[in-house]
């Protein structure tokens, strides 16, 4: 256990707290984007002093609040040190059952009669969980570091209740192709940076190509391990355009997972896929796809495996309609899902946000931000 100052800051919250919700923050940024949004958690001993601190790792697994939770007790808090802590979370806990139960109720099962929130979650299935916690006699505050965590999930929080959130990722060469000139791509990266595109696929919800690229590479979209076996998880199938898909075609199976998308407008798509339950969709491979939904505004996140070769071949982003300098679509680094930068053997994923207008700092400064404030105060071809 650590030890923090504990007396009470202008807001109304301690110093302890406010180190706590800062650890939670930077715990939270190490997670894995996509359906869910990145959650920390950390609790506090009656005197300030930090038990234990946890993370959401990612769709189906537990969320931050039952993850810290499990991590104090591996750590030796007694049952009765845990009921006697103050839970600091980033987001409101969760007051719905979906792959995993409700967060509310591990709450109350330990017997914690304190909670402190950033931001209160603003989907209409989990959210009232302070509601839920309050009618139990459980004292709940909010709004602790709420902009630097509102400003960590900021893309997820634009897509809640309306749209999948939408990662679009990319296999190129260091002059930016994602093929040659003769339509070649497989492979432009190695095998281990494959084998952690095909751990992409397991997590999102759904993959989506256009009929081009269907019709070009016939890609059977599963998510896979290396020695070429199914993942016990898969990802639904999607293909969007106009022409029709070939009843032989790869990407239909025999699962029923397909889905087959009569439009070329990505609002469109995203709404088909969001009504039979997807909540992130992973653009693979596509790149007139991928231009599309650059130009709508519609990328949450850009995942770039970079190959150390040359390829002059065909680029990643064609035909942007871009004439300056002025009108390039910006993206800052982002430190979520393992670092913004990480090798795979030769090769090197590039994790990217969107800079939005409304949004002026980073996700990596927001959680910078917040620990201040607290000390001062794959592939293409057969995808």
């Amino acid at each position: 256990m650590t030890t923090a100052t504990h007396h009470a800051t202008d807001a109304g919250f301690t110093l302890a707290e406010e180190h706590a919700m800062a650890t939670a923050l930077g715990a939270a940024a190490t997670g894995v984007r996509g359906a869910n949004p990145l959650v920390g958690a950390a609790l506090l001993d009656p005197d300030g002093r930090l038990i234990a601190v946890g993370r959401h790792h990612g769709a189906g697994t537990d969320h931050a609040e039952v993850d810290v939770l499990n991590r104090a007790a591996a750590a030796g808090a007694s049952a009765e040190q845990i009921a006697a802590a103050t839970m600091v979370v980033t987001l409101e806990p969760c007051n719905h059952t979906g792959r995993t139960p409700a967060c509310t109720e591990a709450i109350l099962a330990a017997g914690i009669r304190s909670v402190v929130h950033a931001i209160g979650d603003p989907h209409r299935a989990a959210a009232g969980g302070a509601h839920r916690l309050r009618t139990e006699g459980v004292e709940v505050r909010d709004g602790l570091l709420a902009d630097q965590a509102r400003d960590l999930n900021r893309r997820w929080l634009a897509a809640v209740g309306t749209r999948p959130f939408v990662t679009v990722k990319i296999a190129q060469s260091l002059d930016g192709a994602v093929a040659a000139a003769d339509g070649t791509s497989q492979w432009i990266t190695g095998a281990a940076a494959r084998e952690d595109g095909h751990r992409m696929r397991m997590l999102a919800d759904a993959v989506l190509v256009s009929t081009g690229t269907v019709l070009a590479d016939d890609p059977a979209l599963t998510a896979r391990h290396p020695d070429g076996s199914l993942a016990a998880r898969q990802p639904r199938r999607a293909v969007m355009g106009l022409r029709p898909v070939p009843a032989d075609a790869a990407i239909r199976g025999a699962d029923g997972r397909f889905h087959a998308l009569t439009t070329r407008d990505p609002d469109e798509a995203l709404a088909g896929l969001y009504a039979v339950g997807a909540r992130h969709v992973l653009i693979d491979g596509s790149p007139r796809l991928s231009v599309a939904f650059a130009r709508a505004g519609l990328i949450d996140e850009l995942v770039v495996y970079q190959a150390p070769l040359l390829l002059g071949g065909r680029p990643a982003f064609p035909d942007l309609g871009l004439s300056t300098l002025g009108e390039a679509l910006r993206f800052e680094p982002d430190e979520a899902g393992g670092g913004a930068a990480t090798r795979f053997g030769p090769d090197t994923r590039l994790r990217f946000l969107p800079v939005d207008g409304d949004a002026p700092e980073s996700a990596t400064d927001a959680v910078h931000a917040a620990s201040e404030t607290a000390d001062t105060s794959a592939t293409r071809k057969k995808g």
